[in-house]
């Protein structure tokens, strides 16, 4: 069962690369999701899954009897579940800001804070004689 979640821990973060360098801010946060998932996945993954037992330790011992589930991935992952919803929101919010100050998605396309210079000018006019 740990060989096939760490499989699709591989094959998540992969379709999140893709995602991200397609050069469409839409898929870039679609890959930002998944990404933010199969980071969440892969600590559950390293924090060994065949106990489920919570770790209650009766009294008067000093360690459980049992093997017992580990406390600190589930910490791991719940903080990391409030750090990826904050960093999500604030992502949407630039996203909006941004298609709405450009009127565009594809990120190529973006150019507000990089104005037409004469160099970009130049070089523009220089492959369009170069492909003629």
């Amino acid at each position: 069962m740990e060989f096939l979640l760490a499989l699709l821990c591989g094959f998540m973060t992969a379709a999140s690369v893709y995602l991200m360098l397609a050069g469409n801010t839409i898929r870039y946060i679609f890959g930002l999701v998944i990404a933010t998932n199969a980071v969440n996945l892969l600590i559950f993954v390293a924090g060994r899954l065949p106990s489920t037992r919570p770790p209650l330790v009766p009294e008067g011992a000093t360690v459980p009897p049992e093997p017992v589930a580990n406390a600190l991935p589930q910490a791991l992952i719940l903080t990391a579940i409030v750090i990826g919803f904050a960093l999500l929101s604030f992502v949407f919010i630039l996203f909006y800001r941004a298609y709405h100050a450009t009127g565009t998605v594809e990120t190529e396309k973006m150019r507000i804070a990089e104005p037409e210079t004469e160099m970009h000018a130049t070089e523009s006019s220089r492959s369009e004689g170069m492909s003629a």
